[in-house]
């Protein structure tokens, strides 16, 4: 907002302050303000240039005084007369008229413009002003006290009432001036209604009337401010060849209501207004060439050029300025140091501020606080808080911007030490933390996992201020991007008074308990927000829906996407595709299908990510000709395919095997960037499905080139060479997977076992295992255990005592899975890591099962440890529970370790008497023992013995079902792939 002084600008000197953005004493409303952007074009002084400031400001000899913040106080205790005792009595008094009607009967014309300008409220000034037409006799309307009254509802945007004393003006006679016409330029500029501005300066031309400098100045700061640097160059040349240019076709119009303020004022405003010939210009040709003389022009100017990145056009207008004796200020000097610090000119920055110092123009706050910040920008904290403690030593003192500036700096840098002397410096002199770096503060606090400052400095700046909802809504979203849910609740249900009900609030609130996965929560918060009287808005709606299909709860998901429909805000394209992609994860293809058809009934037209959610979707339930179809459509609305779209074809494609098809898609993608990593893994595993292992090594050979091979990659591949029996080449990729770091989880670890397995390197697998179960404490799952029974068997471990164990685990047993890795361990000879498996059974009361039984026995017998074997066997029997086939097997071989033969004769007796039932394992364990205990000649009996039980066609079809088992096996482990 203009200062209360700032008519003078018009009505005298028609001197307009500089409008940069950095250096107004404005500050927008931001939850984290950040450091003016640099400009794009390269610098381009040259030191041919350099010299030339040197020499213009050391030569001459003016110094301009010492900037300083008009202040409307100190304006009134100059004023003589009766004038401060009305402006205090309109301060203090509740009855306007009948203050005016004693005090100000017989003011001059001079004392009347003063009260009228001294007025900070748009209703006083025109209340005084009324009072002036009615009350004052002899009163005579003029343009200054018109121009007064405009500028107040201007400023407080009170377009109607502005309409009202404009044409009041009119129909008085009084004539607008280049000061109504500057004045009015202004306010609608700095309301962003940038056209509407403009179009005032048509009304002018219309009226003959042209642009003075300071209105000229005042239309390229409007167009400057609202990053229109072009038509800003054009209207200030054609003002010096005295013509007006404006083309508002190229200026940017965000205004989409039919009945806006432009066509208004073309209709109304613009049918009244001057008609006298004032100020009539003449012809540009005769006319000589205006050039500006003002400081606050040049300062606009070279403020526009800077912003513009037209460095050597700001450079040539400040050298020109320092050569028609233009005095140069603060501004003029703060405007250039910011250019060149922008641009990474610091040294020339750091030039320009000792020239200011040699011409006597005083730096004031705003100069260190450019320098702060360019240098903090740079990386050079040093310097930049070097900068910040010179304000005080030359006098000077810290203002909000400064403050926020250092503190934004140091918070970014996680600089805790450095943020909290800053504020201690702060709370010494009373100084209040700016509200918009409350957030920023917070944050690094929350970021070091310092929660408790966090909430101390939230708390101390809510004991004399009330958060706006912006900066409220960032201090929630602090907590909300580190999953603290809880003290976002605090925030959010706490001292929030006049916020309460904004919907930005609500907003964040419902994002922290989506990201907390607290869908409930917010729900319920979502439900409650109209009973408090605050209605969702379309960032509501769509974030909800958004959070809810992420969590795959389509069902609530479609309750507020269709009530968003119903309440007349309209989803956005992202909405609509989370929730297909909802329904696509989860299959329900036809209820994705309705989404896609409401979206484009509601005018949402569907892009890339829809279509490729849509075919991927198809494409992975084998509906392949759905899934070509939806990709025509694609094509048909124009939407170009991206990466994903084309996987997901290839895929399609692949489920049917179109072997032509997929590669004419594959070869369109390497003509149009090259395909990815997903798009190659699905065009591999078609030439895996077809044993086509040439095409599938180019493939994978190019891969490795890029360095994108993943785990799907090596598993593809694996499964090739397994399925062609090419084992050796499969194992080199097993060997290159492992070396890759890929092996990073349960699938990937299963996939490289059950090649192992397959190749015969049994021991290797299992010290695979025992990595993937000690080291990397992966969790186990079907798959992993599907290879580890695969080698039991392939180790030697009786049929009866596999089943036996992946019973114990399909039943979720207790210590099953210690029991299997202490079978598989002993089995594999890996005796130390078994003894680790046995003593997780044996830690507390082994449980009173054969399987825990049958696998202590077994690992202390494998392992020489004959007596804990025999103990664990009596134990048993203690418990009353008997041995079973697999038991027998298993003691029957701690008897041949331990070279006790009469032992392996007693069970070799009960089963020639018939004590105990015949069995294949059990004869072999039996035969196994005696070879043990060197006793070949027993052996060969019982060799004998087992070929007159089990006559020659009962054994080999034994060993034909043992054959097909295996073959079930490696057909399990091809599904591991």
């Amino acid at each position: 907002m203009l200062h209360s002084n700032c008519y003078r600008h018009y009505t005298s000197s028609r001197d307009v302050p500089s409008s940069s953005s950095f250096l107004t004493s404005r500050s927008r409303v931001s939850p984290s303000p950040s450091p003016p952007l640099p400009l794009s074009l390269p610098w381009n002084f040259s030191p041919k240039l350099s010299t030339r400031f040197q020499l213009h400001c050391s030569s001459s000899s003016s110094s301009p005084p010492r900037c300083s913040k008009p202040n409307s106080s100190s304006h009134r205790r100059r004023y003589g007369g009766v004038i401060p005792s009305i402006l205090r009595s309109l301060s203090s008094s509740a009855d306007i008229e009948t203050t005016l009607t004693s005090l100000c009967l017989n003011l001059t014309p001079k004392e009347q413009t003063v009260l009228l300008k001294e007025q900070t409220r748009w209703d006083l000034t025109l209340r005084v002003f009324r009072f002036f037409q009615r009350h004052h006799q002899g009163y005579s309307p003029n343009v200054i006290h018109y121009n007064i009254v405009l500028r107040a509802l201007g400023r407080a945007a009170k377009w109607d009432e502005l309409r009202l004393c404009w044409i009041e003006m009119s129909r008085s006679g009084v004539l607008p001036t280049n000061n109504t016409y500057g004045m009015l330029v202004d306010v609608y500029g700095r309301a962003g209604l940038v056209k509407e501005a403009l179009l005032w300066i048509k009304h002018m031309e219309q009226r003959m009337h042209f642009p003075d400098e300071v209105t000229m100045a005042t239309v390229v700061r409007v167009l400057k401010n609202s990053n229109e640097f072009e038509p800003a160059d054009r209207f200030f040349k054609g003002w010096c060849e005295g013509r007006v240019v404006l083309d508002l076709d190229s200026i940017d119009d965000d205004d989409d209501d039919p009945m806006n303020l432009k066509q208004f004022l073309s209709m109304e405003l613009f049918k009244v207004g001057a008609r006298g010939p004032v100020e009539r210009r003449s012809d540009s040709s005769s006319s000589p060439r205006r050039k500006p003389r003002l400081t606050s022009t040049f300062n606009a100017l070279i403020d526009l050029y800077g912003k513009a990145g037209r460095l050597e056009d700001a450079a040539s207008l400040f050298s020109e300025m320092l050569k028609s004796g233009v005095a140069v200020d603060t501004v003029t000097f703060n405007t250039m140091i910011h250019i060149c610090g922008t641009h990474g000119r610091l040294s020339e920055a750091e030039a320009l501020l000792k020239k200011m110092e040699e011409k006597g123009v005083n730096a004031d706050t705003k100069t260190y606080n450019i320098l702060l910040t360019l240098h903090a920008g740079s990386g050079d904290i040093e310097a930049g808080l070097r900068y910040y403690r010179k304000i005080r030593r030359v006098g000077l003192f810290p203002d909000t911007v400064t403050h926020r500036a250092v503190l934004h700096v140091l918070c970014q840098r996680k600089m805790v030490a450095e943020v909290e002397d800053v504020l201690s410096e702060m709370y010494m002199n009373s100084i209040r933390v700016d509200e918009h770096s409350v957030p920023v503060i917070m944050e690094m606090y929350v970021n070091e996992g310092m929660i408790g400052k966090a909430k101390a400095l939230f708390e101390r700046f809510q004991l004399d201020c009330v958060l706006s909802s912006t900066t409220l809504a960032a201090v929630i979203d602090v907590y909300a991007e580190k999953g603290l849910w809880v003290e976002a609740e605090s925030v959010f249900y706490g001292k929030r008074r006049s916020v309460m009900n904004d919907v930005l609030v609500y907003n964040v609130m419902i994002k922290a308990y989506g990201m907390a996965k607290l869908h409930e929560k917010a729900l319920s918060l979502f439900k409650g927000m109209k009973n408090q009287g605050t209605w969702p808005d379309e960032c509501t709606y769509n974030s909800l829906v958004q959070m809810l299909s992420g969590a795959d709860l389509v069902d609530e998901a479609q309750r507020v996407l269709s009530e968003m429909v119903d309440s007349g805000c309209k989803p956005g394209c992202k909405t609509f595709s989370s929730l297909i992609a909802s329904y696509v994860r989860l299959g329900l293809m036809s209820d994705a299908v309705d989404v896609y058809e409401g979206m484009r009934k509601a005018g949402v037209k569907p892009n890339e990510v829809v279509y490729g959610s849509l075919i991927n979707g198809f494409a992975e339930s084998g509906m392949v000709e759905e899934a070509i179809q939806y990709f025509k459509t694609m094509e048909e609305d124009g939407v170009k395919s991206n990466q994903i779209v084309l996987t997901s074809l290839i895929k399609a494609y692949s489920k049917v095997g179109c072997l032509e098809e997929a590669r004419r898609v594959y070869d369109e993608m390497k003509r149009d960037g090259g395909p990815d990593v997903a798009a190659s893994n699905s065009m591999l595993s078609l030439c895996a499905e077809l044993g086509m292992v040439s095409e599938a090594e180019t493939i994978f050979n190019d891969l490795r080139e890029k360095g994108t091979c993943d785990v799907i990659t090596f598993a593809t591949m694996m499964y090739l060479y397994k399925g062609m029996g090419m084992l050796d080449e499969a194992i080199e990729v097993a060997e290159e997977m492992r070396e890759s770091g890929l092996l990073n989880d349960s699938v990937s670890f299963n996939q490289v076992m059950a090649c192992y397995a397959a190749d015969g390197q049994l021991r290797e697998c299992c010290e695979l295992f025992r990595e993937m179960l000690v080291e990397r404490k992966l969790s186990l799952d079907w798959g992993t255990f599907k290879t580890v029974f695969t080698l039991l068997k392939k180790g030697g471990v009786p049929r009866e005592a596999v089943e036996q164990l992946q019973a114990a685990y399909n039943e979720g047993k207790p210590l099953a899975t210690s029991a299997i890795t202490a079978t598989l361990f002993s089995a594999m000879g890996l005796y130390a890591y078994a003894m680790d498996s046995c003593k997780e059974v044996t830690r507390d009361e082994i449980p009173l099962e054969h399987y825990a039984y049958n696998a202590v026995i077994y690992a202390y017998g494998a392992s020489g440890e004959v007596d804990m074997a025999l103990k664990a066997y009596m134990r048993m029997q203690e418990k009353g529970l008997k041995p079973d086939i697999v038991t027998q097997a298993y003691l029957v071989g701690v008897y041949g370790r331990a070279g006790m033969v009469e032992g392996v004769k007693r069970v070799h007796g009960w089963i020639t008497f018939g004590e105990i039932e015949a069995n294949q394992s059990l004869f072999r364990a039996v035969r196994d023992a005696y070879v043990s205990a060197n006793r070949q000649d027993l052996a060969d009996v019982v060799k004998k013995e087992m070929s007159i039980a089990f006559e020659d066609g009962q054994e080999e079809e034994y060993s034909s079902i043992s054959g097909e088992g295996e073959e079930e096996d490696e057909s399990e482990e091809d599904d591991e792939f």
